[in-house]
């Protein structure tokens, strides 16, 4: 489907976000099939009974873990990448063997309606259905009894999934999101360090990603010149003007271009960089803000926009004091040549993910889990992830008629007491003497 209908997908994205083709390509259309591949490839694997040992309380016996589908599964996805959250997950319950209802969002309403067709032509309508709508829709799928939701988006809705889902003892992933930060020392190569940033908030559909920078921590002296190179490369990328650029995605829609309009106007005094908004055309120019207060609404709330504060401090370990003051963020990131800072803030910090010395790229490895941790969501997918997310690992005993002992069965006698103690200790020395006789117990 993916191969003979790039171009439709790639069209929709375009129409929903005006995301740059390949931008788009990488981060949507490839992320699914390199996702489909991978599954095709691994999926006999992944699906073996895997063996475990017994011991000496059930012997003789064997013993197995068996992957079996959970059953039907519901998925609602985000309009921020419509194409990839909708159908990432899809490939795990897919390849659990699972049927599943996908409800794609409405915020995106042109690539949703892409995927409604494209799915109805090339996937098995009997165990695969799309469910087009907005609230009303997805609150009468909620209403359903699933043997699993699969949830991403913002952690207000993700609140009302799992509401809705403990009426039936519905299992959940909710991949939600946070205030991700950036913590950058002075010791980097601030070019590198600078694109890399860049990249991942502004070059990142316009900072609309649940994994991109929400804001910095860096220190008081090196701070002007980390706004100078992040300035240079936002101009080398996007322009002297960013809003005119054609390699940037624009705000989703009129609502979320005003949610970040108000939260720059209360701060609009601590623009150091940017700052320029078209609402005709929903563009907002990469934005950076300096030594905002931190009862702001912008430091109170994720921003999901191409707007970033940059907290400054004496000493650059007061950053863990700011982050550990905050919700469990969805990612963290931080830019040092300091392998005793990397290893604190590795240790010490509880986020979903963690990049050290660039952004987003945690996401591209499939060996590695997605997914976040108190606030910023539960569970986690991507990979073999995904298949044991939508999958029941059934622990499975086997034993044979011969060699019965009695001594598990009552009447239950100090000779048999001697003996189950003895093979409950796992001592086999023990074991033998208490067979024997020879046990002092």
């Amino acid at each position: 489907m993916i191969e003979e209908k790039e171009s439709e997908i790639l069209q929709a994205l375009y129409k929903d976000l005006s995301k740059p083709k390949l931008e788009a390509f990488i981060s949507e259309v490839h992320a699914v099939k390199s996702a489909s591949n991978l599954a095709l490839k691994e999926l006999k694997s992944w699906m073996k009974p895997e063996k475990v040992k017994t011991n000496m309380s059930t012997y003789p016996s064997s013993a197995e873990i068996l992957p079996e589908p959970l059953g039907v599964v519901l998925v609602i996805s985000a309009w921020n990448y419509p194409f990839l959250l909708s159908l990432d997950p899809v490939v795990g319950a897919i390849a659990a063997g699972n049927a599943v209802v996908l409800k794609p969002s409405e915020i995106s309403p042109a690539t949703s309606s892409t995927i409604a067709r494209l799915l109805a032509e090339y996937l098995d309508n009997s165990t695969i259905r799309v469910i087009e709508g907005a609230v009303p829709e997805t609150t009468a799928l909620l209403e359903q009894k699933w043997d699993k939701i699969f949830f991403t988006g913002g952690g207000r809705v993700g609140r009302i999934v799992m509401s809705a889902a403990a009426r039936h003892l519905t299992p959940v992933t909710l991949e939600l999101g946070g205030k991700n930060p950036v913590v950058v020392d002075s010791n980097v190569d601030v070019e590198v360090a600078a694109r890399r940033i860049v990249a991942g908030k502004w070059a990142a559909n316009c900072g609309q990603i649940c994994i991109g920078a929400d804001y910095i921590i860096t220190t008081k002296k090196f701070a002007p010149k980390l706004i100078d190179v992040l300035r240079n490369k936002i101009e080398e990328f996007f322009g002297k003007d960013p809003t005119e650029s054609s390699d940037q995605s624009r705000i989703v829609n009129s609502f979320h271009f005003r949610r970040l309009a108000n939260l720059l106007d209360e701060v609009s005094d601590k623009i150091v960089v940017g700052g320029q908004r078209d609402e005709s055309r929903l563009k907002i120019a990469p934005t950076i803000l300096l030594d905002v207060p931190e009862n702001a609404q912008i430091m109170q709330e994720e921003i999901f926009g191409p707007l970033l504060p940059i907290i400054t401090v004496e000493n650059l370990e007061e950053c863990f004091g700011i982050i550990e003051a905050k919700p469990k963020p969805l990612s963290a990131y931080l830019f040092t040549n300091d392998q005793r800072l990397k290893k604190k803030f590795v240790q010490n910090v509880s986020a979903g993910g963690i990049a050290i010395n660039d952004t987003i790229l945690q996401v591209a490895q499939p060996n590695l889990p997605f997914g976040g941790v108190g606030e910023s969501g539960m569970g986690c997918y991507h990979g073999k992830f995904s298949f044991d997310a939508f999958t029941h690992r059934k622990p499975v005993l086997y034993r044979i008629f011969a060699r019965d002992s009695s001594v598990r069965y009552p009447p239950y006698t100090p000779k048999k007491e001697k003996i189950m103690r003895a093979l409950l200790s796992g001592n086999l020395l023990r074991i033998i003497l208490t067979l024997l006789g020879w046990s002092r117990d």
